[in-house]
């Protein structure tokens, strides 16, 4: 069994123009956003073996969040620079190439390529809000192919909700 999660950065600013938007931090919302969906999820008892954060200065601050909540290590988020503004094949590629003793494993990362990823998986899910987590269950010992795989069990879970 593998358990993929899918989680779109909390909401940054766009405040300081002068800003790459690879540089943009979180707003105070997508601070609290974070630290409220986090806590949701450990009492869903979330527990990823394996984190992977966009280079991007919002999904690391996200990913940092999460993790402290969820009880991960924060110095083992994994920095992957290719989740940085990833169409939908480069997110695939990364997931494939993923060692098969992780079971459960976590992508932070941007649209408009998760919500495609997670479309590709659920034709039902049509957009990731900020902050937004999807887990896919697979019946699967192995992360390779995991593009043709469709999960036995999707869950959505955002800060609207």
């Amino acid at each position: 069994m593998k358990t993929l999660y899918l989680l779109r950065h909390a909401k940054s600013g766009w405040h300081d123009a002068s800003l790459r938007d690879h540089d943009r931090p979180l707003e105070p919302r997508g601070e609290r956003d974070a630290a409220k969906m986090s806590q949701r999820w450990a009492h869903q008892h979330i527990k990823p073996e394996l984190i992977i954060a966009s280079s991007a200065v919002r999904t690391q601050a996200t990913a940092q969040i999460v993790a402290k909540e969820l009880g991960y290590e924060v110095d083992h988020i994994v920095i992957n620079e290719r989740l940085y503004a990833a169409e939908p094949d480069t997110l695939l590629a990364v997931i494939e190439g993923l060692d098969d003793a992780l079971s459960r494993v976590m992508l932070v990362a941007h649209n408009p390529g998760l919500t495609e990823l997670a479309h590709h998986f659920n034709r039902k899910i049509s957009d990731l809000p900020t902050c937004a987590l999807v887990e896919f269950k697979f019946d699967t010992d192995s992360w390779a192919g995991m593009g043709q795989a469709r999960p036995l069990h999707t869950h959505f879970d955002s800060p609207k909700d």
